[in-house]
């Protein structure tokens, strides 16, 4: 007898250490169902899926990795299994699969493909910033990562901050942990002194802080060592 067609779950995972408490019981229930993820590292996923107490030893478990360069056939493969009858999990490395991650191309074919796609609930660093920046709410954009190239990004942030101003508007963009100094001190400098800048550090995670005020008071400020800590950029009007 032919098995019921499966869904795919997009399952959060932490922003930093695993931590039992930030994972609802329910999403922890369907972690331990399913015997097929598809992830964007098979080391640290298999390492989360073990912390979650999976019931089925790791050797029996099909972890399939996946990156921009996948192809679409290749992640065809991958899906065939939802309609043999089994459920998948996707996962990013940290935080909400499919934002700020290459697991949207995965979500879109499973569109194409009249696959149930079912989000968990779960931390978004992005979304958490912004309810802690003080910064509008109602409108914004989030950019992802800007230019990494030194001559250009000023020009870029100024656009931000024309259309923070303009249309009221909280821009939000991250940038590699090992260059978060550099963006911040290219704010400060690049920025006007009204303008209001919001920084998010370490969410979820020990010495966690937001923090939002304008360029005239971020120069006068103490400003802690972003240097290798995760962390969310907000421009506002």
């Amino acid at each position: 007898m032919n098995k019921s067609r499966g869904c795919i779950y997009l399952i959060p995972t932490p922003l930093g250490a695993f931590d039992r408490k930030l994972i609802s019981t329910h999403n922890l229930e369907i972690i331990r169902s399913l015997d097929i993820f598809i992830v964007e590292r098979s080391k640290t996923a298999r390492a989360f899926i073990k912390s979650c107490n999976h019931p089925k030893p790791q050797s029996a478990l099909q972890v399939f990795e996946f990156n921009n360069e996948t192809s679409k056939q290749e992640l065809q493969e991958m899906l065939k299994h939802i309609s043999e009858g089994n459920n998948i999990g996707l996962m990013s490395e940290a935080g909400c699969p499919c934002v700020a991650d290459p697991g949207y191309a995965v979500v879109r074919l499973c569109h194409e493909m009249s696959i149930n796609v079912v989000p968990l609930v779960g931390a978004s660093s992005i979304m958490m910033a912004l309810m802690a920046s003080g910064l509008n709410g109602q409108s914004f954009v989030f950019h992802g990562y800007l230019t990494p190239k030194t001559e250009l990004l000023a020009g870029e942030l100024l656009r931000l901050e024309k259309a923070a101003h303009s249309l009221k508007q909280t821009q939000i963009f991250i940038e590699t942990p090992y260059r978060n100094n550099k963006l911040f001190q290219t704010l400060i400098t690049t920025l006007h002194e009204n303008t209001l800048v919001g920084v998010a550090a370490n969410l979820t995670q020990e010495g966690e802080w937001t923090r939002t005020l304008s360029i005239k008071k971020w120069k006068t400020a103490t400003i802690p060592d972003l240097n290798k800590i995760p962390a969310i950029f907000m421009i506002g009007g």
